[in-house]
C-alpha cells in the first residue's frame, strides 16, 4: 500500500509576512492548520479576519476537517486567528508546553491580574518535545527548537518541517533572539538540529522578508539553508554566530505589533475579558520595553 502524503498548501499574510499552512490527508479529509493570522490595525486597534477567512474558504471547498490549530510560538509580529478559527471550525489549539515560561514572563511586564493564570490552560492542549499525534492517517512530529523564545516548537510531517522562526530563506537568515527567554547559542543548536535531518528534507518557513528582486520564498530544504544561508550555513561555527546575532539583535527595532501581539497569543487568540464597558483593552506599558 501506497504511503500517504500530506498536502500542503501556503497562505501568506503580506501585512505581516507570515505563512499560514493548512496540511491535510486527502484519504480522509483530515487537516492541521500552523500559524494562523489575525489581521491588526495598530493605528485603530481594531481586527480583521481576512488572512483567516482564506484558510476557512479553503478547508471548506476541499471538504475538510480541521483537527488541530497548531502554533510554532507565541508571536511577536502578528496577532493568532486560532481562536476565532476554532470557533468557526472547531478544533484543538496546541503550542509547546514552555508557553508557560513566556506567559510568566509577561504577566509581570504587562502586570495582568488574577484574571490571567500562567499555567497554559488558554490552550487545549500543551505539546512536547517529541511528541507524534496522529490526524488522519499522517501524523506530525513535535520538536523542541528554541533559542528565538524558550516555547518554540517546529512540525515534522513526512519529509517536511515546519520551521518556525528558527530559520529564512537562505538570503533573509535566522530569527531574533533578544525578546525575554531568547538566546542566540540555545538558537544555532535548535537550527543544527533541524539542519541534521536529510538533505531533501523540506523546510517551510513561517515568514519571509523579500528583497524587492525576487518573490516570496515559504520552502527552501536542508541542503539549500547548510550552503546558502547568510546566518548559518556549514562554515559558521557557534561563538561566530553567537556573535554576529548579538550584535544584530542590537540594531533591531521593537516589532510594530510586539505589545498587542503578545498580550493575546499568550492567550491562545483569545482578547482580554471585556471591561465594564463591553469593551476589551490592551495594554501599552510606558518606558518598559
Amino acid at each position: 500500500m501506497d504511503k500517504i502524503k500530506a498536502d500542503i498548501q501556503s497562505f501568506f499574510d503580506q501585512e505581516t509576512w507570515t505563512f499560514t499552512y493548512v496540511v491535510s490527508d486527502s484519504s480522509t479529509r483530515a487537516c492541521i492548520v500552523i500559524d494562523p493570522v489575525l489581521n491588526y490595525d495598530a493605528k485603530s486597534g481594531r481586527t480583521r479576519t481576512k488572512s483567516a477567512d482564506e484558510v476557512i474558504s479553503f478547508i471548506k471547498q476541499n471538504q475538510l476537517k480541521l483537527e488541530w490549530i497548531l502554533e510554532t510560538h507565541a508571536h511577536a509580529d502578528h496577532l493568532t486567528a486560532a481562536h476565532y478559527l476554532r470557533e468557526q471550525l472547531g478544533g484543538k489549539v496546541a503550542i509547546g508546553e514552555n508557553v508557560l515560561k513566556v506567559q510568566s514572563v509577561f504577566k509581570g511586564i504587562f502586570n495582568l491580574g488574577n484574571e490571567f493564570i500562567a499555567d497554559g490552560s488558554q490552550f487545549d492542549y500543551l505539546l512536547k518535545d517529541q511528541e507524534s499525534i496522529s490526524f488522519g492517517k499522517l501524523n506530525f512530529q513535535c520538536l523542541s527548537v528554541p533559542g528565538h523564545t524558550p516555547a518554540c516548537l517546529a512540525y515534522k510531517i513526512d519529509d517536511a518541517i515546519f520551521v518556525g522562526d528558527t530559520l529564512f530563506p537562505p538570503d533573509v537568515g535566522t530569527a531574533r533572539c533578544d525578546f525575554p527567554g531568547g538566546d542566540a547559542r540555545t538558537l544555532y543548536q535548535s537550527i543544527k538540529k533541524i539542519l541534521s535531518y536529510p538533505e531533501d528534507t523540506k523546510l517551510y518557513m513561517c515568514h519571509d522578508y523579500p528583497r524587492s528582486d525576487r518573490a516570496v520564498i515559504h520552502q527552501t530544504t536542508v541542503k539549500e539553508e547548510r550552503a546558502n544561508n547568510i546566518h548559518v550555513h556549514d562554515n559558521v561555527m557557534e561563538d561566530e554566530f553567537v556573535q554576529m546575532r548579538t550584535a544584530r539583535d542590537k540594531t533591531l527595532e521593537v516589532p510594530v505589533l510586539l505589545l498587542p501581539s503578545i498580550q493575546v497569543n499568550i492567550r491562545a487568540g483569545e482578547m482580554p475579558p471585556k471591561e465594564s464597558n463591553g469593551t476589551s483593552y490592551l495594554k501599552i506599558p510606558i518606558n518598559l520595553i
